[in-house]
């Protein structure tokens, strides 16, 4: 599979405020999207991510370093080779950007009449992507009129109008309540399997990324500091944002006052991380050292169909019996022991 997005030693820099050292927005960024893929960036705010849309769009040129997009070497190309390049690449916006004065047709419509194209085309190109996004009754609508996931679906419309390569989707679902952003994820999805639309998704939500991105990549900073197949990433992370990140789902190891309070309900915690060791394996592994655990802390996500958390288990039994079962689990994945006399004793992997 050939990689339609490319970055080789990227580096973007803005002039700081009168003698201030300038502000390195990207730094020495190496990456690759693959054609037809669905990667996710992901970072907190000032993390880079919106300077490297501008960079895959051309709507920047990098300081150093090359950005190469479906062909077109970003940092070379002339004006005219960068307009054509943003013409093969949609976008879709966290505030919708839709033309209040005009109709959801014409919103649509839009990008196709700049095309040149003719009128009757529009209109039958138009009525086709509105009932493929859901809104085929509100094309004589106003965007005022409009819920914001109906506002979302008009501009994901705009967006694939002109049957772009490439989507870019730069915090999509922020504005949007959890139902929402479960429809138009499900969108996404639909565009880049139906359509084969190569989609980045910028976003600072990791739920976005577990549920819909093949790829992910993780930004701090500036930098790349963790990518890769999404459940490798999250399963085991390489860096401490990603870590972060996963424990914000999953809960991770209970800590400070909440472990305390568990202590106190006696027995011995066992905490497993869940990855390749599913559920099921860990329940089996407990049975066969005859403990019995209950759940009392923890939490586990979906992953594009696998499981991904850390569980802690509460098992009333001899320390030596738990340590055992620990020591097998600790071949497969991450376990580790609490008891109230030793506060943490870990069994390391």
């Amino acid at each position: 599979m050939s990689s339609v997005i490319s970055f080789e030693g990227v580096t973007k820099a803005f002039p700081g405020p009168k003698r201030a050292p300038e502000l390195v927005a990207v730094d020495d960024v190496s990456l690759a999207v693959q054609a037809g893929s669905i990667v996710g960036v992901i970072g907190y705010s000032g993390a880079g991510k919106s300077t490297l849309v501008r960079l895959i769009n051309g709507l920047e040129k990098p300081s150093s370093g090359s950005v190469n997009v479906l062909g077109v070497d970003v940092g070379t190309a002339s004006p005219s080779a960068l307009r054509a390049l943003r013409g093969r690449i949609g976008m879709i916006f966290q505030q919708f950007n839709l033309f209040n004065a005009r109709t959801v047709r014409g919103n649509v419509g839009y990008p196709l009449k700049v095309a040149g194209w003719k009128r009757a085309d529009i209109d039958r190109r138009v009525d086709e992507l509105l009932d493929f996004v859901g809104i085929g009754d509100k094309a004589s609508q106003h965007p005022r009129r409009l819920s914001g996931g109906q506002k979302q679906r008009v501009g994901i419309a705009r967006a694939i109008a002109t049957e772009p390569e490439i989507l870019l989707a730069d915090e999509a679902t922020s504005a949007l309540d959890p139902q929402t952003t479960a429809e138009v994820l499900a969108l996404l999805r639909r565009i880049n399997r139906q359509l084969g639309v190569t989609i980045v998704v910028i976003t600072h939500q990791i739920s976005i990324v577990h549920e819909l991105c093949d790829q992910v990549i993780v930004m701090d900073g500036g930098r790349v500091v963790d990518s890769g197949e999404t459940y490798r990433v999250f399963a085991h992370p390489e860096a401490a944002l990603t870590e972060r990140f996963v424990a914000a789902v999953t809960q991770g190891l209970p800590e400070g006052e909440t472990l305390t309070a568990l202590l106190s309900g006696g027995g011995v915690l066992l905490s497993v991380d869940v990855n390749e060791v599913t559920t099921e394996d860990i329940a089996a592994v407990l049975d066969a050292h005859a403990l019995r655990g209950t759940v009392v802390y923890g939490g586990v996500t979906d992953v594009l169909g696998r499981q991904l958390g850390t569980l802690t288990y509460r098992i009333r039994a001899e320390q030596d019996a738990v340590r055992r079962a620990a020591a097998e689990l600790s071949q497969r994945t991450k376990a580790t022991i609490f008891t109230g006399a030793d506060a943490h004793a870990a069994v390391a992997p």
